[in-house]
């Protein structure tokens, strides 16, 4: 694989702690949702999660139906990615996903096409192939 572009966090302190980039663009202190007996009141790694998802996948959507040849603003697609924590049978901890997208200007056929196709391409959809439940609901208007 040609890398195109290459970032870094820190974490310090892990889900009570504070996370930032290398270039200072994101700096956030963490805590642990209240509904996982933490104090709450600071982001979490799984809304962290769910919003470079959301934005990653909207664009993935974005790109593939461009490339089919629909003309389609990009505020016309809106993800939604609800991400859970919850208990593995291992004993340890997984993740589930659900992307709901919404497409305005486009039939209910053609969205789920792009939306499966965006699933295809999409690099988080791709990094949890096979390690994540991601559920897709697509809606149109």
């Amino acid at each position: 694989m040609s890398t195109l572009y290459t970032t870094r966090a820190k974490a310090v302190g892990g889900r009570s702690g504070r996370v930032a980039t290398d270039d200072g663009l994101l700096d956030v202190q963490l805590a642990m949702p209240q509904s996982l007996g933490g104090k709450g009141g600071a982001t979490n790694p799984e809304q962290l999660f769910a919003a470079g998802y959301a934005a990653c996948f909207g664009n993935a959507v974005i790109h593939v139906a461009r490339g089919l040849g629909e003309r389609i603003a990009d505020d016309a697609i809106v993800v939604d990615a609800v991400v859970g924590i919850g208990p593995n049978a291992g004993g340890g901890f997984a993740l589930s996903v659900d992307l709901n997208v919404a497409i305005t200007g486009l039939s209910q056929d053609k969205a789920e096409e792009i939306v499966a196709a965006a699933h295809a391409t999409c690099p988080y959809s791709n990094a949890v192939k096979g390690n994540i439940d991601v559920g897709l609901n697509v809606t149109t208007a």
